[in-house]
Parts: structure tokens; C-alpha cells; sequence
């Protein structure tokens, strides 16, 4: 007997947004961005660490456990954080999370009330953005430059910024230190909060990390969220906060009321994976891998799309931008419609327009697709082209 349908209606907003279904569709040649290479983890330290967290030794008596999170995990993360990104933080400032997005969805039902606005990047990482809708606030999309996010397009009523300062999502560049102070200083002129989204730039390929929004910080505006979804994998589902003290006690009781806390035999293992030093090693393999294809992706466009696309420059992480020189939207949208069906994913930079202007081209991850792939998949790419 089949159930009837029902008359329970959710609000009109949950109808627009889209599930990623996309992310589970193979494909032969994987250039979306967002995924890492998942055949190149560590698989059998990770399954001993794993299976040494579930004996009922590990598991004790079963115990709901800190919402904050597992004790040395937190403590790793600090460590990790500290040497790797120069975020000024103890294991008193962390609370795990599962991923960013939860990250971001306790920091802001803390801070934010129904009517509140937020301003986010335009072009920037959608899933933020339409969480804070469904939280009531009014989302402003602020343009970005060269430089990052301009400041001075900020509304002034806004209560909190969500950016990427390190590595912006999906453009590429990193914020310069003139705009990040000037980003601190509008966020105390008008009593603002910031959450830093800093989600790739272990994965530097020149020089050293920028310093963080929140190292800058002397007035405890920046909450710092990160993961290992990039670094290690998305189905882990393991992130971070890091606040300031004035609002740590917030954040932990919104994490409690969420969920209480994340996975404690995952937590536990990962701890284990960062202090035997097997994190490290594998990041450092990982950059190789990805400053690898990095600049084979980037070649090929400056040498085969030149007449079409504009690189947008940047040294880390697992994407690259391409601005297009004269298609539209439609013109690249089709482009990225024929390539799918010539076996090649990529996503269309318009699709993280965040305000009612999307720009023209196309964002290439490399993260996913294995290093002897990528001329084919841009050869694939580029016959799509004029057509």
C-alpha cells in the first residue's frame, strides 16, 4: 500500500535548493572542483587507526561525550593550525564540527537574528550563503577584485561577513594585506563579526600561507572555520571552529544542541593520524600532486584556451579560475553542457554568482581527475569550444 502524499508544505525557499547529486555521477574526466583525490589517502593506516578506536577498550562505557570535542583531536588541531597556517589558537578555542557547513551553521545561530544581514562573496561558495537564508538573514552578495572582497561595497547594516580570504572560492586570489586590515578595521567600526573560511591553503604551491584574518585580529572579530575534507576526505565529515572567548561557551551549547557531538572513534583516529606525523606526510605528498597538475592545467590554458579564456593567477589549492574573454554565460553554459557529454565535468563560473551579474567562464578542479588524464580532458574540453 502506498503512502499518501501528504499536505505538509516546507517554505518556498527549500524548493530552489538543488542537492548535489551531481558530486556521486561518474564521469570520465573529472575536472569539477571541491574533490580531492581520494585514491591516493592512506587507506590501511586509516582502517588500523580506525579499528583501534571501535575495540570496547577505546569505546569505554559508551558515554555521550564533550561537545566541544575529543580532547586530543582539538589539542592536534591547534598544533596543525598553528605550524601550517600561523592561527594563533589552543585546544580551548576549538570545537569540532562535521564540516565546514555545520561550522558555519552553529557560528551563525549564535550570532544572528531573523532580519540580520550577512554579506558574503560574489562570486563565492553557495552552500553558506543559502544556509544563511534559511536562517532568516538577508544575504548581500559583495563584490571581489584582485585584491578580495571590497570592503567599502559592504552595507553597513551588515552583522556578519562570511570570506576566503586565503584562496577565494572560486576566483582563486588571495586577499592582500591591505584589504584584510581594512576588512578588520570595517568590522569594529560598525560592530561586525567575520567567519574566515580557510579550506585549501595547506595546498600552497609558492611561498608561504598569508597570515590569517584572525591572526590579524586584535579585537576578537574573526571566528576561523576550517576541514579536512580537502586535505583528507569529504566523507569523513570533520571540521572546525576556532573563537574568540566571548563567544566559545555560544558556540559549544549550539554545537550540543545540533548534535550533541561528532563521531568520537573518528575523532580519536584522527588525532592519532596527526600526532604519529601520517597527516603531514600525506599533505606534503598531496601538494606535489596537486602543484603538479596545477601547473599542467594552467599551461594548457594559457597555451590552448588563450582566445577564449583569461587565467585568473593563483598558487594554491585544487582549482583554477578562467574568466571568459567574450562568451556569455549561455555561450559557456552550452560549452559546459557539450562537455559533459563528451565525458569531460566542469563547472561554469556563473553558477557561484551570488548576486543578479554572474560573470562568464569556467572554474577546473584538478583534484579528482588522476595527472595523465588531464591533457585528454582538456583536449575533450577545448573541441567543445566555437561550436
Amino acid at each position: 500500500m502506498r503512502r499518501p502524499p501528504g499536505v505538509l508544505r516546507p517554505r518556498p525557499f527549500w524548493d530552489e535548493v538543488k542537492l548535489p547529486t551531481g558530486f556521486w555521477r561518474p564521469t570520465e574526466f573529472d575536472l569539477r572542483s571541491g574533490t580531492p583525490d581520494a585514491r591516493l589517502f592512506p587507506y590501511e593506516t586509516w582502517r588500523r587507526l580506525m579499528a583501534r578506536e571501535l575495540r570496547a577498550s577505546a569505546v569505554g562505557h559508551g558515554e555521550y561525550a564533550d561537545p566541544a570535542g575529543h580532547r586530543g583531536l582539538r589539542e592536534a588541531i591547534a598544533r596543525h593550525i598553528g605550524i601550517a597556517r600561523g592561527v594563533v589558537a589552543s585546544a580551548d578555542d576549538v570545537v569540532v564540527t562535521n564540516g565546514t557547513q555545520q561550522a558555519v551553521d552553529i557560528v551563525a545561530r549564535v550570532l544572528l537574528a531573523p532580519g540580520d544581514r550577512v554579506a558574503v562573496e560574489d562570486p563565492g561558495y553557495g552552500p553558506p550563503r543559502r544556509l544563511f537564508a534559511t536562517l532568516g538573514a538577508r544575504v548581500a552578495g559583495v563584490p571581489v577584485d584582485a585584491e578580495g572582497l571590497i570592503v567599502d561595497a559592504i552595507p553597513r547594516d551588515t552583522k556578519l561577513v562570511y570570506v576566503t580570504p586565503s584562496h577565494q572560492y572560486p576566483l582563486g586570489m588571495s586577499m592582500s594585506l591591505a584589504r584584510r586590515m581594512a576588512l578588520l578595521a570595517w568590522a569594529e567600526r560598525y560592530d561586525a563579526a567575520i567567519i574566515e573560511d580557510d579550506y585549501d591553503s595547506e595546498f600552497r604551491f609558492v611561498g608561504r600561507p598569508i597570515e590569517p584574518l584572525q591572526t590579524l585580529d586584535r579585537a576578537g572579530r574573526v571566528i576561523y572555520v576550517g576541514s579536512f575534507s580537502k586535505t583528507m576526505l569529504p566523507t569523513l565529515r570533520i571540521g572546525f571552529v576556532v573563537a574568540p572567548a566571548s563567544v566559545g561557551h555560544a558556540i559549544q551549547a549550539a554545537k550540543f544542541l545540533t548534535d550533541w557531538h561528532t563521531a568520537l572513534p573518528t575523532q580519536a583516529a584522527l588525532a592519532r593520524f596527526i600526532d604519529g606525523g601520517w597527516f603531514a606526510r600525506h599533505v606534503r605528498r598531496m601538494r606535489e600532486v596537486y602543484r603538479a597538475r596545477h601547473e599542467r592545467v594552467v599551461a594548457t590554458l594559457t597555451t590552448q584556451f588563450a582566445d577564449d579564456l583569461e587565467v585568473v593567477g593563483s598558487s594554491v589549492g585544487m582549482h583554477v579560475c578562467a574568466i571568459a574573454r567574450a562568451a556569455t554565460v549561455d555561450q559557456m553554459a552550452a560549452v559546459v553542457g557539450r562537455a559533459s557529454a563528451a565525458g569531460v565535468e566542469c563547472h561554469p563560473l556563473s553558477m557561484f554568482a551570488a548576486g543578479v551579474a554572474p560573470r562568464s567562464g569556467l572554474v577546473l578542479g584538478y583534484g579528482a581527475i588522476a595527472t595523465e588524464d588531464i591533457d585528454e580532458g582538456m583536449r575533450r574540453l577545448r573541441s567543445c569550444f566555437g561550436g
